[in-house]
């Protein structure tokens, strides 16, 4: 075959394939094999033996033979052998001559056993063609992005969202004097992997990122909440808090800095342009007043994400790369560190039109100590991290290849494996489709588990199909359910332990339960309701609460019926769904806040999301909307009506109890504010310590008595630059 033939390829990422090359080998010294006595010699799951000798099968190196047997249950159980056949790769469409090489086959086996000995006696100097490399030099680096790099005008590209069960509100315990006795944390995914916001706690102090200021707040009790210090640093994104350690993420711009290292690759000078570059700041806080600089370490690219596992701070960025090649570069207070196309880790198999440098680095808060793993990767998007693995993903289209013969899209997935001070690149798969955000996918005994879209809804030639696959420790597909809901897209999903929760939609909201105890996940049951939801979080094992918005069937016009395949979303629609019965899902619970137009930030961030199920309580910031006089039409958006929070009781028997709401506008800026609200008042966040309910904006930092009827307790004025309603800008606090 030549090496255009779509076989060599198969046959290229089978030998990249550590089953597969397995299998071959356990086939060599046996005539005949099933897939469970292939499963049991090799101690691998029936499912991954069964879809690698699929693969095998496709490549034509294994067949089946003509002996089969009965199960128990009469199916009709295969045997597989090695294929008799000698593979030659030639260029091109060129024959070689078969019977001069039958003549030479004795010599190449000779030759076959010393290129063995080589490899057994050398075996770090050779490495496979399919498997994680580095670079050797700097022009070996250009060289592979010049030939691997799409144009941009031939690339298509969307836009998408960038253990059991984490919530918001684990019990803890303070450590802080006088503090209470418990209080909510950030909502995260993965129990035990911190997530970084803009505001955290610790049961007494408040640390809330407010414009270019982080303030510390003493805030409980609330009658005596003060600020007590601000930090102040430019382009503040989020913040983590560690006993007496505060980690403060900025960007920041400049010329590019070291150019006589980092710039070895350019011809004449180094580019002009400024760089991006992010920093992480280090500060002792055990004297809450007067906070200490410890340790600052700096890096370059974009801050895309980060993780806190114990003392280890992670942190994801991505440096882009442009016409000319401008090496990494971590920077530990003074010290540099100017990474070498050496220490860079990519796959043969990547391309994209426009590559990047993914920079994982890892701190040690108490030192500031930083280790680094440097991937060469396409536009990374969403990231899952999980106690011992960071997962990064990017999108990749058929149409950026040659040969391709559709414009499919596929998730690329990088696994860095991570303990304390060690990072490092273990694998790359990938599956089809593309990724709505981090709740897609998860990490569980030892198995990547994944959701993905395929395709657009709208689309008659690439119509949306939805699957879930299963990876192995190495990301090969061991299982997948595909064909889930087509024509339709994933909105939501979430995993706890054994089982997955999906919701896509179009026109309703199907909510599947499916089954993943065994690699091949199966669909145990599914509810279709009007609606849809864009976050699940769990309320315990057996029920889960949804939060998107309610729809209407967009074919119903009055009493009139237009045939439309889509539905009009209205107002914020939470419900609660019991799936006791796997088989059968039921939403016990539901209601309905607003009209069309009426918003939430828990929508899209799961962390402005609050619930604890021993206080039965739920809040999240609500921008309402409501239409004044007759509703004319189901498309028809309201006037927006309020901006704040809304706290409710939350329970099984009496589901969703509004217990009232609070905003952060005074009467005076209600007056002012004409049709929309000031985005400095909006409500983004809600903690809880003891019975004091704490809400900030970007402006505003107010508690009030959760045990009685949400009296305002106390309010505490963050000061900015603020806009006026009328237009003009205030320097100080404006109100």
């Amino acid at each position: 075959m030549n090496l255009d033939d779509k076989k060599s390829k198969k046959i290229a990422e089978i030998l990249g394939n550590k089953t597969c090359k397995k299998i071959l080998d356990y086939l060599t010294d046996n005539s005949e094999a099933s897939e469970k006595d292939i499963a049991d010699a090799l101690n691998i799951p029936i499912n991954t033996a069964e879809y690698n000798l699929k693969k095998l099968l496709d490549a034509g190196l294994v067949e089946k033979t003509k002996n089969f047997f009965w199960s128990k249950k009469g199916k009709k159980i295969p045997m597989y052998k090695l294929a008799k056949k000698h593979i030659v790769i030639s260029p091109k469409s060129t024959r070689p001559n078969l019977i001069g090489l039958q003549a030479l086959l004795p010599l190449i086996a000779i030759f076959a056993v010393a290129l063995i000995l080589v490899l057994l006696l050398a075996p770090s100097k050779i490495q496979e063609e399919t498997g994680i490399q580095k670079f050797k030099s700097l022009d070996e680096l250009e060289k592979f992005i010049e030939k691997n790099k799409v144009d941009s005008v031939d690339s298509v590209r969307y836009s998408f969202g960038d253990a059991m069960f984490a919530t918001s509100s684990d019990a803890k315990t303070s450590t802080a004097e006088a503090g209470a006795s418990d209080y909510s944390a950030t909502n995260i995914q993965v129990q035990g992997v911190d997530e970084a916001d803009i505001v955290k706690n610790d049961g007494k102090y408040i640390y809330a990122v407010s414009g270019n200021k982080v303030f510390i707040v003493n805030a409980y009790p609330a009658e005596d909440m003060e600020i007590l210090s601000e930090i102040k640093l430019e382009n503040i994104g989020e913040i983590f808090i560690n006993d007496d350690k505060l980690v403060i993420f900025t960007r920041e711009y400049s010329e590019i800095a070291y150019p006589d290292v980092r710039c070895i690759g350019v011809v004449d000078f180094c580019p002009q342009y400024q760089e991006s570059r992010t920093s992480i700041y280090i500060y002792d806080v055990s004297d809450k007043e007067n906070p200490e600089l410890k340790n600052k370490v700096s890096v370059s690219g974009n801050y895309l994400n980060s993780r806190m596992i114990g003392d280890y701070v992670y942190v994801i960025a991505n440096q882009y790369i442009y016409d000319d090649i401008i090496l990494p570069m971590v920077l530990e207070n003074t010290e540099v560190n100017v990474v070498k196309p050496e220490e860079i880790s990519y796959y043969p198999g990547i391309r994209d039109y426009n590559f990047q440098f993914t920079i994982i680095l890892g701190i040690n808060i108490e030192n500031g100590e930083a280790t680094q793993e440097v991937l060469l990767t396409g536009n990374s998007y969403n990231i899952f991290v999980s106690e011992n693995n960071i997962y990064t993903t990017y999108t990749k289209y058929s149409s950026w290849y040659d040969d391709a013969e559709s414009n499919e899209e596929k998730t690329i997935i990088h696994k860095i494996l991570i303990d304390k001070d060690e990072i490092e690149y273990k694998s790359t798969g990938e599956v089809p489709g593309h990724v709505l955000n981090q709740f897609s996918m998860d990490e569980y005994d030892g198995k990547f588990r994944i959701a993905t879209t395929a395709g657009q809804v709208w689309s008659s030639d690439r119509p949306s199909m939805n699957a879930l696959y299963v990876l192995d420790g190495d990301l090969q597909v061991i299982g997948e359910l595909e064909e889930l809901a087509p024509g339709e897209s994933i909105y939501s999903v979430r995993f706890m332990g054994e089982r997955a929760y999906v919701v896509t939609f179009k026109k309703v909201d199907p909510l599947f339960v499916i089954d993943l105890s065994e690699p091949t996940p199966e669909i145990l049951g599914k509810l279709k309701i009007p609606g849809y939801s864009d976050y699940l979080h769990p309320y315990d094992e057996n029920h889960i609460i949804g939060i998107g918005k309610e729809a209407v069937d967009a074919s119903i016009e009055g009493d009139s019926f237009v045939q439309r395949d889509f539905a009009w979303y209205q107002g914020i629609k939470m419900a609660i769904f019991d799936v006791t019965d796997v088989n059968n899902p039921v939403e016990m619970h539901k209601i309905v806040i607003g009209d069309r137009g009426t918003d939430s930030d828990a929508l899209h961030d799961h962390k402005a999301f609050l619930f604890d199920k021993e206080k039965e309580l739920l809040v999240i910031p609500i921008t309402l909307a409501e239409i004044q006089g007759e509703k004319t039409s189901d498309n028809q958006y309201g006037e927006q009506t309020f901006q704040g929070a809304y706290v409710y009781k939350v329970n099984l028997e009496d589901g969703f109890e509004l217990q009232g709401r609070i905003s952060h506008v005074t009467e005076d800026e209600e007056l002012k504010s004409g049709y929309y609200y000031n985005w400095q008042t909006r409500i983004k966040r809600s903690l809880f310590m003891d019975d004091t309910l704490y809400t900030l904006s970007d402006f505003r930092l107010k508690a009030n008595d959760l045990a009685d009827d949400l009296k305002e307790i106390n309010l505490l004025k963050l000061g900015s630059d603020y806009y006026v309603y009328g237009g003009d800008v205030v320097t100080g606090i404006a109100f």
